[in-house]
């Protein structure tokens, strides 16, 4: 396998790790909305949801860039 085309499997995998949290993302979003003014259990379970797919997003991107740089210089 050539470099190209594993460079091109480490991008497609960034930009499925990308669109797995803009998805979640905007479906929080939505379902925020729905939620009562007065549930504050419910907008903290939303808002958790939220933070630990982006924050386990961030983790993914990190071992992409570690993976990209073996690639490259290994």
């Amino acid at each position: 396998m050539t470099l190209g085309i594993k460079l091109l499997l480490v991008f497609i995998a960034f930009l499925t790790v990308l669109t797995v949290v803009i998805g979640m993302a905007f479906r929080e979003r939505k379902r925020a909305r729905e939620i009562p003014e007065g549930d504050l259990a419910a907008q903290q379970a939303a808002d958790g949801r939220v933070l630990l797919t982006v924050f386990s997003a961030i983790i993914g991107g990190m071992l992409l860039t570690l993976l990209t740089a073996w690639l490259v210089f290994f």
